[in-house]
């Protein structure tokens, strides 16, 4: 009997709101302001109260997208084993995928930075969202996607399809 592989899922987040309070840091070391951090402690909760919980993440190394994940974590109540890569600070959406065909879990948090994380979605999904903010992409933005292919390696564009999107301002709303 042939083996059947467990669907992949991906989850794709934008990093929270940054701030731009120092102008000497570096972009890379820019952190989340206030707004930021309770938007991605709400989308942590999103997460685990619509059930997707990641078991492995790839980051960047953005202090900003690494303090998204912290406070994702904490809405999440646990913290999935993280990968923090250079590769995917300010990575294109081909970057994007390059890393993603080397993951290894089940359901796969990225979380990175626009326009490359926004032109992934639009490009990873079989038929993009009708959602206003999908093709935007604003910070915190969060897709889920089912993976077509059986592995992360034979992941493609164009495939996928887009089973749930979220930000935080409609979920803050909603409270």
């Amino acid at each position: 009997m042939p083996q059947i592989l467990a669907p992949r899922r991906l989850i794709l987040m934008r990093h929270a709101k940054s701030g731009w309070d120092d102008p000497r840091l570096d972009d890379i070391d820019r952190p989340l302001n206030a707004r930021g951090q309770r938007n991605a402690v709400t989308m942590g909760m999103w997460l685990k109260d619509k059930g997707y919980i990641p078991d492995q993440v790839l980051v960047s190394s953005a202090v900003r997208t690494r303090e998204t994940l912290e406070r994702v974590t904490r809405g999440l109540g646990l913290c999935p084993p993280e990968t923090v890569l250079d590769t995917l600070y300010l990575a294109s959406e081909h970057r994007i995928l390059s890393a993603l065909k080397q993951a290894t879990g089940d359901c796969v948090l990225v979380l990175a930075h626009n326009p490359g994380i926004g032109e992934f979605a639009a490009h990873f999904a079989s038929h993009p969202p009708l959602h206003p903010d999908f093709l935007r992409y604003p910070t915190a933005a969060t897709a889920v996607f089912d993976l077509k292919a059986p592995t992360w390696a034979e992941a493609r564009f164009g495939e996928n399809e887009v089973i749930d999107f979220a930000i935080p301002r409609e979920l803050e709303a909603a409270e």
